[in-house]
Parts: C-alpha cells; structure tokens; sequence
C-alpha cells in the first residue's frame, strides 16, 4: 500500500502541489435483515480504492479510483492537480492549512471477537429469534430485524511524511415491531430506533445486548399502545432516556457545531448554523451542569466517532464544546481552525470512503454525566409530576438547528415520583438554547451510554458517516410537550 500511496504524492508534487495526501481504503460490509420471518436483505461487499487530495494556489482538488494499477493511480494524482488548479481561478478564500506534525502508526479498535468470523447462517439465526420472539406476542403485525458487520481499513500518507494505518471493526444490530391497529401503527424498537446500536465492537456486542430476552416486552408495549391513552399537551416537566437525548444532542448540539456549516462552506442535508463566530465563549448555551464534549479518544468508549487519526492525520481529541453552559468550541479542521483562533484542527475531518472528499464531521458528540449519584429511578422519585420519553420516532429542525420538534416512539406520566399510565404518541418541542437551559437534572455514570448513529448524512455528493453520542437520562422543565401523531 505504501507504494501506492507514494506513487499519487509523487505525481502530485512534481505538478506543482504544494501539499498533497493520498487515502487507500478497503471497506468490508455484511448486511443482514429478516422480515415477518423471512430473509429480508442480505449483502455482503467489499471496495479497495484511493483518493488524491491536491493543494495547488491555495485550492483543493480531489479525485479517487479503484484501478490501484501505478499508471492509473499516477493518472489520478494528477486529474486532482489539474482540479486544484481550475479551483485556484475562481478561489473566493486562499486555503492555508494549520500545522500538523508528521507522524507514523499502526492503529486498530480494541475487539474481541472479529466478527467476520461468524457465520451469515449464525448471524440470520439470531435475528429470526429476536424476529420469532417478537411475532410471538398477539397483536404485532410487522417484525423487523437487522444486522450490519463492517471492517474499514485505511492507509493514509501525506507529503508531509505521515504514514497511518488504521481498522475500525463496527457491529450494529437491532429490531423494530409494529402493531397496526384500524388507521394507526404504532412501534417500539430495541435497543434503539433506526437500526439499533452500533459500537466499535466485535461481535461481542450482540451478546452483550441481550436482544432475544428483551424481544418479548418490546413486542408487547407495541400492541399495549393502541389502548394507550393520548400524550397531554401543554407546558410539563421532561425527563428523557439516554437515547432520545442522543439524538437530541446530535441535532441540536452536533450539526451546529460543523465549522463549515457556520463559515458558510457547507449547507446540504442539516443546513447552517445560528452558532455564529461571534457566539462563541459568549453564549449561554445550556444550564450549569450542561457540559457536552466532541471526544474521538479510545478512553471516551467505542462509539462510531472513536478513531486514533482523522483524515487528515490529525490526533483524535477532545474538545470542551459546552462547559458549564457556556458555549466553548467548534469542530474544525486544519483549513478552518485559523478561523477561530486556533492554531491547529481539532481532529474531525473524516470521508465515508475513498471515492470521498473528507468533511467535518462529528466525533463523539456527547453530554457528560452528572457528578452526584443519581439513577433514572431517583430521578423519577425526585420529579412530582411530568412525562418520561423513550426511543425517537421522528424528528425535525430548521436549517439554522434552532427551532425544533421531536417525537418519541412511547411515554409514561410521572405523578407524584411514580411511573403511572402509558402515554402513545408523545412529542416535544422548543429553541434551542432554551431547551437546553431548561435541563436541571441528569443522571450519574452507571446510567450513561454511549449510543451509535451510522446513518448521518452531509455533504454533496452525499457522505454517510457513524458518530457516536453518550448520554444519560435528564430532566427538563417547562417544555412544550404535544401529540406528534393524533387519532380518529
């Protein structure tokens, strides 16, 4: 691979690049899904590629292929050189690049069980249980289960001298059922909606999540939420689970936060940002015991945004992004990190394979956990009367991440420190920094998870890309809080 990499620095340097950077990815995917008790998808692929990022008059040029002949890769190099140029002649904003050490390493998550030592028969015997389980209960009309097993294996050079390699093995798996009713369907999922949870894991995860035990009650809240009754609407005290805050950081934390959304550079799939520069160590983003870290280092957990090195051979860090409720960074990379005083890129810029640009992208955006002891169960003793939420259905946001309304998949009122009656269709809105500086509460360690989102988009042509979100349950007063999906 070194070969080859140093064949596309080589052209691009002799054609004038002033910096250049070579990625050679090999992708390994397996997907999975089962369906009412019947295969429902089943893929398993592999890519090898490079892509050439070229640095020519202050402009970026980029170009990839999966031909890693050296004439072919040479060719490659040099169609970036030529792009670079082209963009030098209606460049608005010279390109110059924060320094970064060169550096040399071997890096790969830490596993235990690689999971493509597992079967697909063994893979599609779990999820026909979890499937089997679910359809057990009388009254769920739809199940659904996936899995999804990833090895990503990158070699990254640059012209600065940095030679990484590094593996990332993911596995993700999860289960959705639905009980159609008259004209309504309701749905619960486990151990998350949008596909489940997804970990820099080996396929020790699937054991650790107990999906077949929990099949059953998942299936049977499903059905028992057509005779719930309908979520009240009006101003309540909230406490949301870990994973609905997970999403709730994601998109009213994480997308704003994007540099390149607030420069202006980046608008596609989540828009812009109201977090403008002159926001920043000056906004009151949330309450005081609000502290919210972008953390790519290995010690933060094995969440999709984990990596040694981001795409530009960048150290993985962590960035304080909210501290004590004031807002206090952004995600940069080394073209955007002058931008707000920095003098080096935090580390985020990551691309979804080697046919890709890299863009920033979020690591592991996630809210740290109280500092008392507090479990979910003390937090609800401690609330006299609200709504708990749990597992997102749906959501929605303005392309400035500031207006917002969610919905949850099921809620439970809270009277007088007690769970009481099932709540279907529960929803809530708010504003931003509102909302967030509502938040009086939140649970300790042994309640806080780090969830896995494999599936948030940007840029075009569109990036798929995995970031991770910790969370633990918390509290918010005096929220608006609705009927997302009102009955006949």
């Amino acid at each position: 691979m070194k070969n080859i990499g140093h064949w596309a620095l080589d052209t691009a340097t002799k054609r004038g690049a002033a910096y250049c950077d070579a990625r050679v990815v090999n992708d390994r995917q397996r997907a999975l899904a089962t369906k009412n008790g019947k295969i429902g998808h089943a893929a398993d692929s592999e890519s090898l590629g490079i892509g050439v990022r070229a640095l020519v008059n202050k402009a970026w040029g980029f170009a990839s292929t999966d031909d890693l002949s050296r004439e072919s890769v040479e060719a490659t190099a040099a169609r970036a050189v030529e792009i670079a140029r082209a963009s030098s002649r209606v460049q608005q904003h010279p390109i110059e690049l924060a320094s970064e050490k060169p550096v040399t390493a071997e890096w790969t998550n830490p596993y235990k069980t690689d999971p493509f030592s597992t079967s697909v028969e063994q893979n599609l015997s779990l999820l026909m249980a979890c499937d089997k389980e679910l359809r057990s209960v009388q009254g769920v009309t739809l199940a659904e289960a996936q899995m999804t097993l990833r090895r990503y294996e990158q070699w990254f050079y640059s012209s600065e001298g940095s030679d990484i390699h590094q593996t990332r093995v993911i596995t993700g798996v999860g289960y959705d059922a639905y009980a159609f009713a008259g004209t309504e369907i309701q749905k619960r999922s486990y151990p998350n909606s949008f596909g489940g949870q997804y970990q820099n894991k080996g396929y020790e995860l699937i054991d650790e999540l107990r999906l077949v035990e929990n099949a059953r009650r998942i299936g049977e809240e499903a059905v028992a939420l057509h005779k719930a009754d309908q979520c009240p609407e009006g101003r309540f005290t909230i406490i949301l689970g870990s994973s609905q805050l997970g999403l709730q950081i994601h998109e009213s934390v994480g997308h704003p936060i994007e540099l390149d959304r607030v420069l202006g550079m980046e608008a596609n799939f989540a828009g812009t940002s109201f977090l403008t520069l002159d926001k920043l160590r000056k906004l009151t983003y949330g309450s005081p015991i609000v502290n919210v870290v972008a953390d790519a280092t290995l010690p933060h957990g094995p969440g999709l945004g984990t990596f040694a090195y981001d795409d530009e051979g960048v150290p993985a860090q962590c960035t304080p992004i909210i501290s004590h409720g004031e807002f206090t960074g952004y995600l940069s990379s080394r073209e955007t990190a002058a931008m707000i005083g920095e003098n080096r890129s935090n580390g985020t810029m990551r691309a979804e394979g080697w046919n890709r640009i890299p863009l920033i992208r979020m690591t592991n955006i996630s809210i740290l956990p109280g500092e008392k002891p507090l479990t979910l169960q003390q937090l609800i003793a401690d609330t006299d009367n609200g709504i708990y939420m749990e597992t997102n259905r749906s959501w929605s946001i303005d392309d400035k991440r500031y207006n917002f309304q969610f919905g949850c998949e099921i809620g439970w009122e809270i009277k007088n420190g007690k769970l009481g009656r099932m709540l279907k269709n529960p929803s809530y809105s708010g504003i931003t920094t509102e909302f967030w500086n509502s938040m009086d509460a939140i649970c300790s360690r042994d309640e806080w998870q780090l969830w896995g989102t494999p599936n948030c988009g940007k840029g075009q042509p569109m990036q798929t890309m995995g970031t991770g979100h910790g969370a633990a349950p918390a509290r918010f007063r005096n929220v608006m809080v609705g009927s997302a999906y009102k009955g006949t």
